[in-house]
């Protein structure tokens, strides 16, 4: 079930007051809307990345102490950009999974994932449940 990119979405819609099939059309269309607006939220700030940061001549200041705060505030900004660029990534699979009709529903388990949920982290692939099962597996295998 492919989601038309033609369906407009009510600008007071809310997914989470949606009565109707889980995952319509609108519900479909909010969640690409809200993960295009994202992407290009983080794309713009890494072009700005490399317009201010990554071009600037701060690591080249004579005084050993501005360069080092200089080289720290760069290396952070490189590792801001590199989760955010994971980040595209997955904003990237969301809506592939929009497109072939995957998008919602857990990896795991097949069910629904809480819209809620969607509201708030759109990229997820787990449901809450299937989420905290993960991370208690995760737990006890760092324990061992």
């Amino acid at each position: 079930m492919t989601m038309p990119s033609t369906v407009t979405v009510p600008p007071d819609y809310d997914p989470k007051k949606d009565k109707g099939k889980f995952m319509n059309p609108i519900m479909g269309a909010y969640f690409r809307k809200k993960l295009i607006a994202w992407r290009t939220e983080l794309l713009a700030g890494s072009e700005e990345t490399v317009h201010n940061t990554l071009q600037s001549t701060e690591l080249q200041k004579p005084d050993i102490a501005d360069r080092a705060a200089a080289e720290t505030d760069h290396a952070l900004e490189l590792r801001t950009r590199d989760r955010e660029r994971k980040l595209i990534g997955k904003i990237n699979e969301a809506l592939m999974r929009i497109d072939d009709g995957s998008y919602g529903f857990c990896e795991e388990t097949g069910e629904p994932i809480a819209v809620a949920r969607l509201d708030a982290r759109p990229t997820a692939t787990l449901s809450l449940e299937a989420q905290e099962r993960h991370e208690r597996l995760e737990k006890t295998h760092r324990d061992d």
